[in-house]
This record gives C-alpha cells, sequence and structure tokens, in this order.
C-alpha cells in the first residue's frame, strides 16, 4: 500500500522503530486492530501520524493566513486591538452560554 503525505511525498521506504506506549494507547491500538479498521499496529500509529501532520500544517495556515492579517491589521490601526482581559471575558460568557 503506497501513502501520500505533506507536499505530495509518497511513503514506500519503511524503518523500523521500537516504541512505548501508555497501557490505554496500547489498548486503544489493539482495539482499532480488532475492529477490523487497521491491519497493524504499524498502521494505526502511521495514520495517527498523518493526522498529526495535517493538524500542524492546519495551525500552519491558521497563523499564516488569519493570525498575521489580524496582527497587520493591529499595526495599521491599533484602535482595533481587544484588550487580554476582555477576550477573556468573552470566552468565558462564549462557555457559560454553551453550558445552558
Amino acid at each position: 500500500m503506497r501513502k501520500v503525505w505533506a507536499q505530495g511525498r509518497t511513503m514506500t521506504a519503511r524503518q523500523h522503530l521500537s516504541i512505548t506506549l501508555p497501557n490505554g494507547m496500547a489498548e486503544t491500538v489493539e482495539a482499532k486492530i480488532r475492529s477490523g479498521a487497521y491491519q497493524s499496529a504499524s498502521e494505526v500509529i502511521e495514520d495517527g501520524l498523518l493526522a498529526l501532520l495535517d493538524r500542524d500544517a492546519s495551525v500552519e495556515r491558521w497563523l499564516r493566513n488569519d493570525v498575521l492579517d489580524g496582527h497587520a491589521e493591529y499595526l495599521a490601526d491599533p484602535t482595533t486591538g481587544v484588550a487580554a482581559d476582555e477576550v477573556l471575558e468573552r470566552i468565558k460568557a462564549g462557555r457559560a452560554t454553551s453550558r445552558n
């Protein structure tokens, strides 16, 4: 099986690694294999690493596309900024609303 990952690179060459996992994680790997979703522990770990790479790429895109734009907007007009304590209050209010 040939999988494609970050930036179009394919994974064909393999390297043997030995890892130690906490019991709960090891049980999750075994459960994934028992369910038939994966054929081996290597496939489970590989899929997890691909998800991690995807998440890292998403965070990087968010930082480049949203955070940098927001920072540039603030630098152009500092009056658009929001104080940290106000942001915290907005977060708390949003959490309180979502609990109800």
